[in-house]
């Protein structure tokens, strides 16, 4: 059963889904300051968690597929590992505008869960170090801990080392 807190009452596609799958997960809001453009890092920060436990959610164009990419906020996407991941040889990461369209969620605020279109999904392999995790609840300021593997159930991910150190 879900722990359940003002942010999560709130409702965004992302606790929607996790409430309706039955996954149980803690919200954590935060008051995320407009003029920081790194909003893993700022939650990692602000929320007194190790940054290896929270991860960003990126979108890459992989072959003409846009595919979620998940990797801890302390290191960066290695695009030619994620495009491995699913089998072809290079990503670029996609256009911003075409991200938000696909997930409906604004940059910053990108989760993996709840997305309007769901799209191939790849999570860095460090994840199942973690017994829970941090990714974006679906808005700036608002993240869910969760087990890797009830992620990786959620969304059909796969995981790969597609991260490295920033």
């Amino acid at each position: 059963m879900a722990k359940k807190t003002a942010a999560a009452s709130a409702g965004t596609p992302a606790t929607v889904a996790l409430t309706a799958a039955g996954v149980q997960f803690t919200a954590h809001s935060y008051a995320h300051d407009p003029a920081n453009t790194s909003y893993g890092t700022e939650a990692a920060d602000v929320l007194g968690v190790s940054p290896e436990r929270v991860f960003k959610t990126l979108m890459a164009d992989v072959a003409g597929t846009l595919t979620v990419a998940i990797v801890p906020v302390n290191g960066m996407l290695d695009l030619k590992a994620l495009a491995q991941a699913v089998g072809h040889k290079k990503a670029t990461m996609a256009d911003p505008a075409a991200a938000k369209r696909r997930t409906g969620y604004v940059l910053g605020g990108i989760s993996p869960l709840g997305q309007r279109q769901q799209s191939p999904t790849v999570l860095d392999e460090s994840a199942l170090l973690c017994e829970t995790i941090y990714v974006s609840g679906g808005r700036r300021g608002f993240d869910v801990e969760l087990s890797p593997t009830d992620l990786i159930s959620l969304t059909k991910a796969t995981t790969a080392k597609i991260g490295h150190p920033g």
